[in-house]
C-alpha cells in the first residue's frame, strides 16, 4: 500500500451562497435567523459528494483584501485580458475573432499524428556551396514546391497530396486547394479540410453557409411579393409603421384603409450541392474495401479524430494539418466587490503577473505531522490515541488570534474521537528582520536538546500550545480512531428520527480520518483603499481596523487499520 501524505484542503465560502438559494418549489424562503441557527448546528461533512467541489488546496486560492474572503477558481468572474497563438506569440484581437474565428491564421499549424509543430519545407533540395559557380553570382534560392512536415514522426503533407507554391500565407493556399478560387463563398473561419475536386460545399460548415446563403434569399424574395406586414424574415416588426398597423387591427381604427393581404409565394427547398443539399450515400462498399487494404493502421484514433477542425475523418489519408487554436490571457476579480485580485501581463511574452493576490500570501498555512513516530505500516490502529501537531503559519505583518472549533466525532459511519488541546491562540506577526536567522537557530537548538534528550519531560497539556516561533504556532490534536467493523454499526443505538444505518461494504477511501475543522481569524488590518475615500485619505492613511476571515477546512491524518 502507499504511503498516506497528510493534506489540508480548504473549502470557499461560495458553497454556502449555492446553499442558501430558494428552492424550486413554492415553499417561503427561510428567515435570517433560521440561516443564522441552521449554520451554528451544522458541520461541515468533507466526505459529502457536494465537498468534493469545494475543497481546494491553499495553492489553488485567491484571496480579496477590499472583501477578506477567499476566493476559489469557480466562484472568481474571468475576464479575457489578451487573446494570441501559442505557436508564433502573435496577438490578435477580439473583433477579428468573428471573422476568421478561434484559429491562427498566420501558417501555424500541427501535425494531426502527434499534435506536434509543423514547418514549411521544400522538397527540392538547395544546391550543394561546394559546387562550382559564376564569381559574384548570387546564390540560387530555394524554389518549390513546398509541404508542411513535422521533425518528430516526420509526416508531412505529401502524403495527403498537399502542395504549396510559395511559403507564405499557408493558411489561405490550404482553403483555396478545399474550395477552389471562389473559396470566401462558402468557406468559414478555420475550415481546413480534405481537397476535393467539385467547387461544392462539401464540409458540414460550409454546407451550413450555402444553405445559409439559399434561405436568407428566398426570405427576401418572398418579403417583397408580400403585400402585407414586410419583411417576413423578421416579421415585420422593424418596419416604421408596424407598430401602428398593429395598433389599427385591435382598435378597429382605419379598417378600411387596410390593403388586402396578397398571396404568399411558396417557398421552395434547397435541392442543389450549391445550394447546401447534399443526398445521404450509404453504400459503405468503399470504405469497408480501404479498411481492408490499410488494416488497423490505416485507420485514425480517437484523440487524432477530435483534434481535427472538419468531423468525419476515419482513414489516416483523411488527416489534414490542424491549424493551432487560440489561447487567452484572464484577469479576475471578485464577484462581490469587482476588485481585481488577478491580472496578467498583457504582453504575451511576459510570464509574470501585475496583480496577483494568491490566499498563501494573506491567511496562516496549516501543515500537519505526527508527534511521535508512526507505526511501521504507517496505519492508525483502531481505538488507540494519536497525537499530532498542527502547525499555523502567518504570513502577514500583523497578529492574528486564531479560533479553532471541530466537532468531538468525525461525520459519516464510523465515527472517530478529535480533541484540539488548544483551540485558542495568537500568531506573531511576520517581521523582516532576521527572517532566517531566528528560526535556523531555534531549529539548531531543538535539535541539539533532541539529541541529549532534555525533551523527555515535554508533554502535551491542555490550552497550552505545543510550540510558538517567529511567526508559527504548533498545537497538539488528538485523535481516537474509529474500528472500520460493520457489525458494530448495526450493534449501535438510534436517536428518534434517525434513518438506519448503512450495513454496506466499505467505500473508496472511506478509511481515510479526515477531520472537519472550523478556523476563524481575527487581526487588525491597514484600512483597505477602496474603502477611504479621496478627500479623508491623508487623515486616515494610519487608521487601522479589525477584519475577521471564518471558514472550514478538512485535514486528513491517515489510514485506519482494518484489521
Amino acid at each position: 500500500m502507499a504511503s498516506f501524505v497528510p493534506y489540508t484542503y480548504i473549502q470557499c465560502p461560495c458553497v454556502d451562497l449555492t446553499s442558501r438559494s430558494r428552492p424550486v418549489d413554492d415553499a417561503p424562503s427561510p428567515r435570517s435567523q433560521d440561516l443564522q441557527d441552521d449554520d451554528d448546528e451544522r458541520t461541515f461533512d468533507p466526505r459529502a459528494p457536494r465537498s468534493n467541489y469545494s475543497l481546494y488546496p491553499i495553492e489553488y486560492l485567491l484571496y480579496c483584501d477590499v472583501c477578506s474572503q477567499i476566493r476559489c477558481p469557480r466562484c472568481v468572474a474571468e475576464e479575457i485580458a489578451t487573446i494570441y497563438c501559442p505557436n508564433c506569440l502573435f496577438e490578435v484581437g477580439s473583433s477579428s475573432l468573428k471573422t476568421e474565428g478561434n484559429r491562427c491564421t498566420r501558417s501555424c499549424f500541427q501535425c494531426p499524428i502527434c499534435i506536434g509543430p509543423l514547418a514549411v519545407q521544400s522538397l527540392e533540395s538547395s544546391p550543394e556551396p561546394s559546387l562550382l559557380s559564376a564569381e559574384g553570382a548570387n546564390p540560387l534560392p530555394t524554389s518549390g514546391p513546398w509541404i508542411l512536415a513535422c521533425s518528430y514522426c516526420n509526416w508531412n503533407s505529401s502524403e495527403i497530396g498537399v502542395k504549396f507554391d510559395k511559403p507564405q500565407g499557408i493558411f489561405s493556399q490550404l482553403q483555396r486547394l478545399r474550395h477552389g478560387e471562389d473559396f470566401s463563398k462558402h468557406s468559414t473561419a478555420g475550415d481546413v479540410s480534405p481537397i476535393k475536386e467539385s467547387a461544392t460545399p462539401d464540409t458540414a460548415k460550409a454546407r451550413f453557409a450555402a444553405l445559409k446563403s439559399f434561405y436568407n434569399t428566398q426570405n427576401n424574395m418572398n418579403s417583397t411579393t408580400s403585400g402585407a406586414l414586410s419583411g417576413m424574415g423578421d416579421y415585420g416588426f422593424n418596419s416604421p409603421g408596424a407598430l401602428s398597423r398593429i395598433m389599427n387591427l385591435y382598435s378597429g381604427n382605419n379598417t378600411s384603409g387596410l390593403k388586402p393581404k396578397a398571396k404568399s409565394s411558396i417557398m421552395r427547398e434547397a435541392d442543389s450541392a450549391g445550394e447546401g443539399f447534399r443526398v445521404a450515400d450509404l453504400d459503405e462498399s468503399a470504405a469497408i474495401t480501404k479498411l481492408r487494404q490499410g488494416g488497423w493502421d490505416g485507420t485514425v484514433t480517437g484523440d487524432q479524430a477530435k483534434s481535427q477542425v472538419e468531423e468525419g475523418a476515419r482513414f489516416a489519408d483523411e488527416l489534414w494539418p490542424i491549424p493551432y487554436l487560440l489561447r487567452t490571457k484572464r484577469s479576475k476579480r471578485c464577484p462581490v466587490c469587482r476588485h481585481i485580485i488577478s491580472k496578467p501581463e498583457s504582453k504575451v511574452s511576459n510570464t509574470r503577473w501585475r496583480i496577483r493576490l494568491v490566499a498563501n500570501n494573506n491567511i496562516p498555512s496549516i501543515s500537519i505531522k505526527p508527534l511521535n513516530p508512526p507505526t511501521p505500516t504507517g496505519l492508525l490502529k483502531p481505538h488507540q490515541p494519536v497525537q499530532y501537531l498542527l502547525t499555523f503559519k502567518n504570513p502577514i505583518f500583523d497578529e492574528i488570534k486564531v479560533t479553532l472549533a471541530t466537532p468531538a466525532t468525525t461525520p459519516g459511519r464510523f465515527a472517530s474521537k478529535v480533541t484540539v488541546l488548544c483551540p485558542q491562540f495568537t500568531i506573531d506577526a511576520n517581521t523582516d528582520t532576521d527572517m532566517y536567522l531566528d528560526d535556523v537557530l531555534k531549529d539548531g537548538d531543538k535539535d541539539g536538546r533532541r539529541r541529549r534528550g532534555d525533551e523527555g519531560t515535554h508533554q502535551a497539556e491542555a490550552g497550552k500550545i505545543w510550540e510558538r516561533g517567529r511567526n508559527w504556532v504548533s498545537i497538539v490534536v488528538e485523535v481516537v480512531p474509529a474500528p472500520l467493523h460493520i457489525e458494530e454499526l448495526s450493534d449501535s443505538p438510534r436517536k428518534e428520527g434517525e434513518s438506519e444505518a448503512d450495513l454496506g461494504p466499505l467505500k473508496e477511501d472511506e478509511d481515510i480520518l479526515e477531520i472537519p475543522m472550523f478556523v476563524r481569524l481575527e487581526w487588525e488590518g491597514d484600512v483597505s483603499q477602496d474603502q477611504v475615500g479621496s478627500t479623508t485619505a491623508g487623515k486616515e492613511k494610519d487608521s487601522r481596523e479589525k477584519k475577521e476571515l471564518a471558514y472550514w477546512c478538512a485535514i486528513g491524518i491517515g489510514r485506519i487499520s482494518q484489521e
